[in-house]
């Protein structure tokens, strides 16, 4: 494993992953960038992951016991550590997920900033005083430590999905059991030989507290079926979604599901048009088109249709397309090569249904998969625009009415991400009002990719209804009591019932 194979072997070393983890194991680990295999990840079994998941519960039940503010420690050493390893990791994003690496650099970013709000958070875990009918009583809402978290992370963001997850799970008093992308299982490993250093700063963690299980599908069974698995949090495809939420409902666990997102933006006649592009261009282009919140669908009106598609096709003409390690590009490598067959399949369909192509062609050959971005112009929302294709495929549409427009945009089965353009005011209430976006995240005058960690993400329909990262996502990684106290010495029932034994 020459050249690339040998900078990665440098990163791991640095990061300080065990060696024996990534080269004496069974399961090839390539990367994107070149199409090479980069290492040999060893596999966990049947036997690993019933370990894994034991020693995580063995750790929650200490971890509870710790104070939230104690456990906001421990996140706040990950972050230090992260930042520290920001450089390396993020390279390391870079190669085996493709990411350019302002995009890399920005995920490890996003998992240090996550850090910083939970580390807050753990001082913030409020409940509630509840006005109580009786007199001498005292109602409350309490929050406690929920048990074992399951994490099921998908390839286009390896590290930043396991942090939005692990650091509220972990001030809330929980543990963590990690099954990343079998795309990506190199940067799973360096960001858990990350979290073992911050453990070992603090000193008194309980051991089994993270763990990852690098496997495919199988692995990922097996933590849905757990039921010592209090919660899973699935990152991936609608498909994988319909796969996990069942099972999970059928041991009456608990489910976070982010999965597809055939995100829609609106250019509207007042729009500022040089801000749009910026906004439509880094949606749809950005990682490859391989983001959940990626534009896929544009809606034009029609008095700016022309010249806006004119500027977008000379964007996506002259859009630098490389490996990122080798010059100042803006697009990198599809992850595979199925992924290259699935953007041609829906290409094709495109065409069938009447659209006119732009792009879309492979650049340079060998086993990397590299494409010019797709622009499509469509003569309505037909055929493959209905579906998600994990590509850099935007198709374009013409509108002539807002409220028609706002009603086609959510006529998809996935609701992630949406964006307006526009600098009418009403237009833009229009689109965020109840009648408006039915997606769990609605932007205006910025696209459909880049969310911050302050708001919580997810999406509604077939995205899952699942909701992470900040705001009130933490609720999630808890379970709610209610108490009531009666502090007299009378026993009045609630609603005025009677019932008197003496």
């Amino acid at each position: 494993m020459a050249g690339i194979g040998e900078e990665v072997g440098r990163l791991l070393d640095t990061l300080g992953v065990d060696r024996a983890a990534w080269t004496d194991g069974s399961m090839p680990a390539l990367s994107p960038l070149t199409g090479e295999q980069v290492a040999a990840v060893r596999v966990a079994d049947a036997a690993d992951v019933d370990w894994a998941i034991g020693q995580a519960g063995a750790a929650f039940r200490v971890w509870r016991t710790v104070p939230a503010p104690r456990r906001g420690e421990l996140v706040r050493l990950l972050g230090e550590e992260l930042r520290a390893a920001k450089d390396d990791l993020a390279k390391l994003v870079t190669i085996e997920a493709g990411k350019v690496p302002s995009e890399g650099a920005g995920e490890v970013q996003e998992m240090i900033d996550i850090c910083d709000f939970a580390v807050g958070l753990s001082r913030q875990l409020y409940g509630l005083t509840i006005a109580t009918e009786r007199p001498g009583h005292r109602m409350m809402e309490v929050w406690h430590p929920l048990g074992v978290v399951g994490v099921i992370s998908a390839f286009n963001f390896p590290v930043a999905v396991w942090a939005w997850n692990a650091a509220l799970a972990l001030v809330c008093g929980n543990s963590v059991v990690w099954k990343p992308s079998e795309k990506t299982p190199l940067t799973a490993l360096a960001t858990q030989a990350i979290f073992r250093r911050a453990a070992a700063r603090f000193g008194d963690a309980p051991e089994g507290l993270s763990q990852v299980l690098i496997g495919g599908r199988d692995a990922g069974e097996a933590l849905v079926d757990d039921r010592r698995v209090a919660l899973v949090s699935a990152t991936g495809s609608t498909r994988m979604g319909r796969a996990v939420a069942p099972r999970l409902a059928q041991r009456f666990a608990r489910a976070i599901l982010e999965l597809g997102g055939n995100n829609g933006a609106i250019v509207a006649p007042s729009a500022d048009l040089d801000l749009a592009l910026r906004g439509v261009a880094f949606g749809a282009m950005g990682t490859a088109g391989q983001r959940c919140t990626t534009t896929r669908r544009l809606f034009l009106h029609d008095s700016i249709y022309d010249g806006f598609v004119a500027r977008l096709k000379a964007a996506y003409t002259s859009v630098g397309i490389g490996n990122p390690l080798e010059g100042e590009v803006l697009v990198g490598p599809l992850i595979d090569r199925a992924a290259h067959e699935a953007m041609q399949q829906a290409l094709q369909a495109a065409v069938t249904a009447g659209g006119v192509v732009h792009g879309g062609e492979r650049v340079g050959e060998g086993a990397s998969f590299y494409v010019r971005p797709a622009l499509v112009e469509m003569p309505g929302q037909v055929g493959p625009v209905l579906e998600e294709t994990f590509a850099p495929i935007l198709y374009v549409m013409r509108y002539y009415d807002l409220d028609a427009v706002i009603d086609l945009h959510n006529d998809v089965a996935a609701g992630l991400s949406s964006a307006i353009f526009t600098t009418d005011m009403r237009e833009a209430e229009r689109f965020l009002a109840a009648s408006g976006s039915d997606c769990g995240i609605a932007n205006v005058n910025l696209g459909t990719s880049g969310a911050e960690i302050g708001g919580a993400f997810g999406g509604e329909k077939e995205t899952g209804g699942g909701r992470e990262s900040g705001s009130d996502a933490w609720r999630q990684y808890m379970r709610r009591a209610t108490n009531t106290v009666n502090y007299s010495d009378a026993l009045p029932l609630a609603q005025g019932v009677s019932f008197d034994v003496s």
